[in-house]
């Protein structure tokens, strides 16, 4: 089992929206059951709750299903999760800060960062809460681009450890 897990800052925007299009995509791939997939938030805000209405919509309209309850990324997470893709750079920068081991600090990227339309100036998706709809169409937008690249170094991950 490869497993991912997504974090953004509150875990009912960015983390959740890109869970549940990867996830989606691993389906898509045949790899259910090979690959967990999850997400988190950097901080506790939120905790138990469903992820923001908006982003239900977008998700919704898009085809992509979720049924999520917020949750924090804590330092022991390290020990479960093969990789950690942040949403931005703060969030990166939190995480490999929670990081015991340069192995596990390693373990943290951003996720449009498998963008290759993406500037590598800027590989933040920013935080579309604070703004309106279009915010939450823009961050779909860019996980979607980033995905299928995310999705072929996983699917290379899981190659190397049947080779392995």
């Amino acid at each position: 089992m490869y497993r991912v897990c997504f974090v953004c800052t509150g875990n009912i925007c960015r983390s959740p929206m890109a869970e549940a299009v990867f996830r989606a995509h691993v389906r898509d791939a045949g790899l259910d059951g090979l690959v967990e997939v999850g997400s988190a938030g950097t901080g506790s805000w939120h905790l138990g709750e469903a992820e923001d209405s908006r982003t239900t919509a977008v998700l919704r309209e898009a085809g992509y299903p979720l049924s999520h309850a917020a949750r924090q990324f804590e330092a022991e997470w390290f020990e479960r999760y093969d990789l950690i893709v942040a949403l931005d750079a703060g969030h990166a920068a939190e995480l490999r800060a929670l990081a015991r081991t340069t192995d596990q600090a390693a373990r943290v990227r951003l996720l449009r960062s498998y963008d290759p339309e993406a500037e590598p100036e800027d590989l933040s998706v920013p935080d579309p809460y604070y703004g309106g709809e279009r915010g939450f169409t823009a961050c779909l937008e860019m996980v979607e681009a980033a995905v299928p690249g995310l999705l072929s170094e996983v699917g290379a991950a899981l190659e190397a450890r049947e080779g392995g």
